[in-house]
């Protein structure tokens, strides 16, 4: 598979698993307002912003910025957010349940999603510095 290929699959696996989170953040949602159980707002609001919108951005993202997607930061961003937020959400919702000693395994999974975006974050400055430098937003 040649370089090009492979970004465009990263970038594509992003989008799709951005969709995945949508359709779960919408059943959720229904699920939540059916049952009048808004105690799990949180982990709604968690599951579309995390999930769907962010992932969504960073498959945009990684298309347009190619440079990025095949880096050591983009690899490293997609599995610290998507091994930590899947985490994040099941324990989310138990907490919210009243199962407060998944506090430290929330907060971890919390720290772990947060590494994976400051890695996005450093990783999108860096190769939109290289991409706008050279013209060339594409194929940076």
């Amino acid at each position: 598979m040649t370089g090009a290929m492979a970004d465009k699959k990263m970038a594509l696996l992003w989008l799709k698993i951005a969709v995945v989170y949508l359709l779960v953040g919408v059943i959720y949602g229904i699920v939540m307002a059916a049952s009048h159980q808004y105690v799990f707002r949180s982990v709604h609001a968690h599951i579309n912003l995390l999930g769907w919108a962010s992932l969504a951005l960073a498959g945009l993202m990684y298309h347009l910025y190619p440079t990025a997607a095949r880096s050591l930061l983009g690899r490293l961003h997609f599995y610290l957010h998507n091994g930590g937020l899947p985490v994040l959400l099941v324990c989310l919702h138990f907490y919210a349940g009243g199962m407060r000693q998944l506090e430290p395994v929330v907060a971890l999974a919390s720290v772990i999603v947060g590494l994976g975006i400051l890695a996005f974050t450093v990783n999108v400055m860096m190769n939109m510095k290289v991409a706008l430098s050279t013209g060339n937003v594409d194929s940076a």
